[in-house]
């Protein structure tokens, strides 16, 4: 997003924050009905570009969206949405993915008030390595073809009961809507979701050997000294780095791996 859209988003999730620290605010209910609202815009392209014209003035636009939503989703809702159409958006398209970013933040918002959102950061992790490891699981997920239904029902088969409810209907609102994005991405932008919940930073630990308490608890504090914020270790193993580990912060890598050392010696051999 740029400029005015980033400054709506930030607006709006200022809105949400403030709504969600209510307790008579229900988040999980919060974030089913904006995703309504994101598959309606996201249909209806005409009526996004009426919400979004910055020719229109503003009170307008609200005043039209709290119609079309009186009835359809809670006061919260529409009045939130309401707040957003009269707010500048750089490009149309850019109030559905703000709305969509909104819902995922409120379900995760719904895990950080029920002490699982450290769960759902795993989980949510774990699934994709799982899908990154298993092509045909990933080529049933993507599949164009295949009904929304159908992946759901595939995703809750393999999900449900096995993890938090906030994770199952976060990965069965990404499967069945991924909205141009791939699967891997989707993960990726829910992960960094949870870790702003917590103002912190997702580092991906990649290991040959599982890492001890202590070396996590190190590793973290090193991490969040260097970085100036609180960081969550997604860990992986994969015995062919041979030893040592690898952090992945964003589009850092800082790799210490023994494979990643012989590369560079071989590198260096046939130079």
């Amino acid at each position: 997003m740029n400029g005015a859209s980033r400054e709506a988003l930030a607006a709006a999730r200022e809105r949400l924050d403030a709504l969600t620290d209510s307790t008579s605010v229900d988040a999980a209910k919060l974030a089913e009905e904006l995703v309504a609202v994101t598959a309606l815009l996201d249909r209806e392209v005409s009526l996004r570009r009426v919400l979004t014209d910055p020719a229109q003035p503003g009170e307008g636009k609200a005043e039209l969206a709290a119609r079309l939503l009186s009835g359809q989703v809670g006061g919260e809702s529409a009045d939130l949405v309401s707040g957003m159409v009269r707010s500048r958006w750089s490009q149309s398209r850019d109030l559905v993915d703000a709305l969509e970013k909104l819902a995922a933040t409120a379900e995760l918002t719904a895990a950080q008030q029920a002490g699982a959102l450290d769960g759902v950061e795993d989980e949510l992790f774990r699934f994709g390595r799982i899908v990154t490891s298993n092509p045909e699981l990933r080529a049933a997920l993507t599949d164009r073809t295949a009904t929304a239904a159908a992946k759901s029902q595939l995703v809750r088969g393999l999900l449900g009961g096995k993890v938090n409810p906030v994770t199952e209907r976060l990965v069965v609102r990404l499967v069945t809507a991924p909205r141009g994005r791939s699967l891997e991405a989707g993960l990726e932008s829910l992960s960094k979701l949870a870790a702003e919940r917590r103002n912190r930073l997702v580092a991906v630990v990649t290991s040959a050997v599982p890492l001890s308490d202590r070396q996590k608890q190190r590793l973290g504090a090193v991490l969040a000294n260097v970085y100036g914020r609180e960081m969550h270790l997604n860990l992986d193993v994969d015995p062919e780095v041979l030893g040592g580990i690898s952090v992945r912060v964003g589009d850092e890598l800082i790799d210490g791996t023994v494979l990643d050392r012989i590369a560079e010696a071989q590198r260096r051999l046939a130079g």
